[in-house]
């Protein structure tokens, strides 16, 4: 009981046990309905619905009378007597569906235009109407579910790091443009013209600050900020849970890392099962195509590029007898079944993936094998490929010709793809790491290494010979935290030797002034006694997607933005003023 608020108790919270108390409860009206001589509204706050009932005869029937006038989404104050429902009127989907309140008062609290949609769990309306009117989409249950859901897992994630003796530390968000990936927000500073701000794309390096300071365990539920091209779940701002630890090696960060992740779910009623599972990144790209795989379903990749050596087939043929190409191949069980209009039409979906064509053979039910390619292949190469792939009839094998990495991701790309064009189940959650992330790749469209996870990431130590005779072959301390199919968290050792920062950053083509512009205050504290140290950031956003079963980011954020960039609410990024430009030293061209 709120002993502090206009109501004695909340509308989720009325029992059995409460029949023959007097309540008052507040809380907006869902829906109202008319029975010839008595008036039952659902009254809705974020807690639940208890249904309130109006009777002309109760009270000298004044309750019954104004409750003739209230329309939905009007917000009431009521008062009246717990009772049992009538014989047969039970709710079981409410949790007060036993009981329902008599109303003897009632006061209207204010009056409510008609919505721009109901407001109800399947809103049938377009995602554009319910960002406009987002505080009206909030009031929906599953909507508040999310928040609160939320709420409670970042409160779960504070209490288990500090449990553990981290410290909480807040860094700025107006700090020093250092495009580690994508492009800054910037500020423009009013009291130094001509310079500006940049807001962080995440606390990477003043973490590592924080290490050199001797906080030793650090974390912050941190907002980051990324001027990028959005896809449908990204968002310019995000949150992660961003963690740093010095004086370890990366199994003891993994280790803490996975007891704090395990409390916290543990709190949502999902178990983690300790030690997680670790996957090496080329053993996860090899099996499932992907960096971070959803181990929840099979159709694994095959390497057939040994079939193939003598093969008719010409194209397979040549990549067998290449070095670095490969030919694999998986398996999508049923989807042989397909007409093949629908079969060819994959070859497009392929072509997103990196791939120049499909080749596949679809065995039919009928025993009848249907496939372009399959005229070149011997009788011992089909033998072998159906022993290999477990081939039975309503089978579609698919391959992808390529070097290691393009083959990976095409047949990775369409494993995900069939898996959802299939509808193959997948039960609870699927936890693992996926570690020793090579430290480059290479970026074709830039002509030179790129950092696979960030530039301050610390190499193998046993292969630092490698660094300037073959830096593809470089692993690194790296490790992805992957939720069901999703990268939910990375992170790894990090540099603390100031030379071999730098090494790296010459090798991402940084020459010295740049490294120095860009990164000099760091580089200047790795040279006052930096401690090894190591970290992770949570992606919130996307974990509490997944708790919600949601199939995007913006279901569990209060108010974002559309994958344009914009606030539909209140009608951001809007123009300013022309003083306000003239303050910051600014003119639009």
């Amino acid at each position: 009981m709120d002993s502090h608020s206009m109501h004695t108790h909340t509308c989720g919270e009325l029992r059995r046990e409460d029949i023959g108390k007097q309540v008052t409860l507040t809380g907006w009206v869902w829906h109202r309905r008319d029975h010839g001589g008595l008036i039952f509204i659902d009254l809705r706050d974020r807690s639940g619905v208890t249904q309130i009932s109006f009777d002309p005869e109760h009270s000298g029937g004044t309750a019954f009378h104004a409750a003739e006038h209230v329309r939905s989404e009007w917000p009431i104050e009521v008062t009246g007597v717990v009772r049992e429902r009538p014989e047969g009127q039970d709710n079981d989907k409410l949790a007060t569906g036993q009981i329902e309140v008599l109303v003897s008062e009632l006061e209207v609290l204010n009056t409510s235009k008609t919505p721009a949609f109901q407001i109800e769990d399947h809103v049938d309306t377009s995602e554009d109407v319910r960002l406009r009117y987002r505080y009206l989409d909030l009031r929906r249950p599953k909507m508040m579910a999310n928040l609160q859901m939320r709420s409670n897992f970042t409160f779960a994630l504070r209490e288990a790091f500090h449990k553990r003796e981290f410290m909480e530390v807040e860094t700025p968000c107006l700090f020093k443009s250092t495009p580690e990936g994508a492009r800054d927000f910037i500020v423009p500073s009013r009291t130094q013209p001509g310079n500006f701000y940049a807001l962080p794309q995440s606390p990477q390096l003043l973490k590592e600050l924080l290490m050199v300071g001797g906080v030793e365990r650090y974390y912050q539920v941190a907002k980051c900020f990324r001027d990028e091209d959005l896809r449908a779940d990204r968002q310019p701002e995000f949150t992660q849970v961003d963690v740093e630890m010095s004086f370890v090696k990366q199994d003891d960060l993994m280790a803490e890392l996975e007891e704090v992740l395990a409390d916290a779910f543990e709190q949502m009623g999902v178990h983690m099962e300790l030690p997680l599972r670790r996957i090496q990144y080329w053993d996860a790209m090899d099996t499932y195509g992907i960096d971070k795989p959803d181990t929840r379903f099979g159709m694994h990749l095959h390497d057939v590029t040994d079939i193939f050596k003598s093969s008719k087939f010409k194209l397979f043929a040549s990549a067998a007898n290449t070095e670095g190409q490969y030919v694999k191949a998986i398996n999508a069980k049923g989807a042989g079944k397909w007409p093949r209009a629908q079969i060819d039409k994959l070859a497009d979906v392929a072509a997103t993936f990196g791939a120049k064509g499909l080749a596949y053979i679809a065995f039919r039910e009928d025993g009848k094998v249907t496939s372009p390619i399959v005229k070149f292949f011997s009788d011992e190469e089909m033998a072998a490929l159906r022993a290999e792939m477990e081939v039975e009839p309503g089978d579609l094998v698919m391959f992808a010709v390529a070097d290691r990495l393009t083959a990976d991701t095409i047949l990775g790309g369409m494993r995900n793809h069939m898996a959802k064009a299939l509808d193959i189940p997948r039960e609870g959650h699927d936890f693992l790491w996926v570690v020793n992330f090579p430290l480059f790749h290479w970026d074709d469209e830039a002509n030179r290494l790129d950092s696979e996870h960030q530039p301050f990431t610390q190499p193998n130590e046993n292969q630092m010979d490698l660094l300037d005779s073959d830096p593809l072959k470089v692993g690194s301390h790296t490790m992805d935290f992957v939720m069901d199919g999703y990268e939910a968290g990375g992170g790894g050792m990090r540099i603390h030797n100031a030379d071999l920062q730098m090494h790296i950053l010459r090798l991402l083509g940084f020459s010295e002034e740049r490294a120095q512009a860009q990164f000099g205050f760091l580089m200047e504290a790795l040279k006052f006694g930096a401690p090894p140290m190591g970290g992770f950031a949570l992606g919130l956003d996307r974990v509490c997607m997944l708790l919600a079963g949601a199939d995007s980011i913006r279901e569990v954020m209060a108010f974002p933005k559309t994958s344009s960039g914009s606030d539909l609410m209140s009608g951001a990024p809007s123009e300013v003023s022309g003083q306000q430009l003239k303050e910051v030293s600014l003119r639009i061209l």
